[in-house]
């Protein structure tokens, strides 16, 4: 059967219709702001008193956009006739968001927590070079880092803290253990003290009686 002349154009109007009727669903950023996702990828900020210069961020990056410089610093000795040491003191944390794919492989490998997600995307220049975000300004983004989630209650003890308890656990045991020990030691000593004065007291009687 042939289609009738025009049933394709009243298909389309009967879902005008339709969705006219609808509350509308667009927000319209940027007066409305987006309800982004607990661990939306905005921008990267910078926990600088982490950082070790451990160069781990910059040498994993794929699109090496990570700039780190530093110097050497002598540590006195902590204690006199003690060895000075030498730590690295961090000179230029920079970020180019230009070159930036988001991938997250620096938050990733950094070992002391130096590097976090901020859900802030709100950071456009209309010239690229202001896209190079030194540490002043990847430490200020720190300040919008939101909380970590709550644990899920029934989630699985993570294995840092089982075997973290496990060892709080037996060095208790260890300890009651001792306790119990030493007190026995003083309660047998107190014991043999007890019974060496009872004898030295029946030594008295039986020599004052032999001398009466």
């Amino acid at each position: 059967m042939p289609p009738i002349p025009g049933s394709g154009l009243a298909k389309g109007l009967a879902v005008t219709l339709r969705t006219m009727t609808k509350k509308t669903v667009t927000a319209q950023y940027p007066d409305v702001q987006p309800d982004l996702p607990p661990r939306s990828r905005g921008v990267i900020a910078l926990f600088e008193e982490n950082c070790t210069v451990c160069m781990l961020c910059a040498r994993e990056c794929p699109d090496w956009c990570i700039y780190i410089d530093s110097h050497k610093e002598t540590v006195p000795a902590a204690v006199p006739g003690g060895r000075e040491r030498s730590r690295n003191v961090l000179d230029r944390f920079a970020i180019d968001f230009s070159l930036c794919m988001y991938c997250g492989i620096c938050i990733e490998v950094c070992p002391f927590d130096a590097l976090f997600w901020s859900p802030e995307f709100e950071y456009a220049e209309t010239d690229i070079l202001e896209l190079t975000h030194e540490r002043d300004k990847l430490r200020d983004w720190m300040w919008t880092v939101p909380e970590p989630p709550a644990l899920d209650p029934a989630a699985e003890e993570p294995k840092e803290i089982a075997a973290a308890r496990k060892t709080a656990d037996k060095l208790r045991t260890q300890r009651e253990q001792e306790a119990a020990e030493r007190e026995a030691a003083a309660e047998a000593q107190n014991a043999v003290g007890q019974e060496t004065a009872g004898q030295e007291a029946a030594d008295r009687e039986g020599t004052q009686e032999g001398q009466e």
